[in-house]
């Protein structure tokens, strides 16, 4: 009996390559020996239009309309094929050449009926090919579900991440065109107070001009009279005794003149003025000082060198001696109860504290399990259970399972973007603005921002809570 993979070549042999089934009447074209079914090869000169010339559909050799003949011989060959189960497109064993109908359970490969009779399978459980498929198809199916179930979860980190990033664009935007109208109106405030002080200083220029005229004026008077006096007492002087002596009681009385009074040039008012002058321009730069200043202060951003407050650790946190790593236990220590240290939650806070300016500071997660980082009120409850969120004081963010989450309030919970757990923290506080905001240390990404809050003056300090035999978190220097 042939070979199941003979019987195969010989069923692909046996197909016409125009219908791509087994030949019917088949027919030999003489020139080049290429076989079509009669009817396929007479429909094919038909549509060719190329009369009374054609080519082969396989070799495009040339050939007449009539010029092929029965093949009585492919035909025999055809009939017997037929005989024969159709094996093609089925697959047989590479080693025994029979088809692969029965799937080995202990392997997970299909075999063939003599491989099941060999000693590699002889005594491993095997089923029928078809019902296999089903049961792994179950399988497949159930982790289909699953592998949805996660592709739609990053769809949606995704989709949140882009909100984000969108709000975060939109917070730009409404920043930057606040600031253009801020300064816009601060360009308009510096050209009035421009205008208003030099149309003072240039009336006040004027007023001084006006009176040193006059000053000028009065003395240069008073300067021509005593000269011409002068003047004429010197030649009185020199006149002969019975001339000199001549009305010599009104040349006394001219000598004898009120002394020269100085015209006072510039009063005390005008003096006052230009003193009220200097004073507002002094204003004007004690302003723009302080502006100078605010906006310095915005943009520095200090890197605040945290430690932890072993004070306020829970008994089953463990504190570093250099107060820069905090790890949770599954016993608990024997501390002291003082008001500062947290009983029933595994928090701990930074022994410093803010009550102004912008800060920054880095923390090191490692290991399995959950934690918060963030920051926390100074007078946040620190006996019994409490909410992380900051109606309750706390502005935090949660790693939980290579997952980010932020509570921002009691009945939200925020899946934040990246969905994975980057080693590196770093929390940001303006205090004046009152925000708190979360990003990748290692690529500079925001994973999250809180809206802005009101401190009200109070002290904010980090805050850390732990939780997992293998977490542990470091504070970066």
């Amino acid at each position: 009996m042939a070979s199941r993979s003979r019987v195969k070549d010989l069923q692909e042999a046996v197909i016409c390559s125009i219908c791509l089934a087994s030949f019917n009447n088949p027919v030999i074209l003489i020139k080049c020996g290429h076989n079509f079914c009669r009817s396929c090869i007479t429909q094919y000169c038909k549509d060719s239009n190329v009369s009374p010339r054609y080519s082969c559909p396989q070799c495009r050799e040339p050939f007449r309309e009539g010029e092929f003949q029965r093949n009585r011989e492919l035909r025999n060959v055809v009939e017997i094929t037929k005989k024969f189960p159709d094996l093609r497109g089925k697959k047989v064993c590479e080693k025994h050449e029979e088809l692969l109908k029965l799937f080995c359970e202990v392997d997970q490969t299909p075999i063939c009926v003599v491989c099941r009779e060999s000693r590699s399978h002889k005594d491993h459980a095997v089923l029928p090919l078809d019902e296999a498929a089903v049961d792994y198809q179950e399988q497949i199916r159930s982790r289909l579900e699953s592998l949805k179930k996660e592709r739609d979860e990053i769809l949606s980190y995704k989709s949140s991440g882009e909100n984000t990033s969108q709000e975060l664009l939109k917070q730009l935007a409404t920043e930057r065109q606040k600031i253009v109208a801020e300064f816009q109106r601060l360009r308009q405030f510096l050209e009035e107070q421009e205008r208003l002080l030099l149309a003072q200083l240039e009336e006040l220029n004027k007023e001084i001009e006006k009176r040193r005229d006059e000053y000028v004026v009065k003395v240069s008077e008073e300067l021509s009279s005593f000269s011409s006096l002068i003047s004429e007492m010197e030649q009185k002087c020199q006149q002969p005794a019975c001339d000199f002596l001549q009305d010599i009681k009104g040349t006394l009385s001219r000598c004898e003149r009120e002394k020269f009074q100085n015209p006072v040039a510039f009063s005390s008012e005008l003096k006052w003025r230009i003193w009220e002058s200097s004073q507002r321009n002094a204003s004007l730069e004690t302003i723009m000082k302080k502006f100078k200043d605010s906006l310095s202060s915005g943009q520095h951003l200090n890197k605040a060198n945290v430690t932890l407050d072993p004070d306020t650790a829970n008994h089953r946190l463990t504190v570093s001696a250099d107060r820069r790593s905090v790890r949770w236990g599954e016993t608990e220590k024997d501390l002291p109860e003082n008001p500062e240290r947290f009983d029933a939650d595994f928090c701990v806070m930074g022994c410093e504290g803010f009550t102004s300016g912008r800060h920054t500071w880095e923390v090191e997660v490692e290991g399995w399990g959950f934690c918060f980082v963030g920051v926390a009120r100074e007078s946040v409850s620190r006996k019994g259970e409490i909410s992380f969120n900051p109606e309750q004081g706390i502005w935090a963010v949660s790693c939980s399972e290579d997952q980010y989450w932020a509570l921002t309030s009691p009945e939200q919970r925020i899946p934040l973007s990246p969905s994975w757990a980057p080693p590196r923290i770093q929390v940001h506080l303006d205090y004046e603005r009152g925000k708190v905001a979360f990003f990748d240390a290692g690529t500079g990404d925001p994973i999250f921002t809180f809206p802005p809050a009101s401190f009200a003056g109070e002290r904010i300090r980090p805050f850390f809570c732990v939780v997992g035999v293998s977490m542990r978190l470091t504070l970066c220097p």
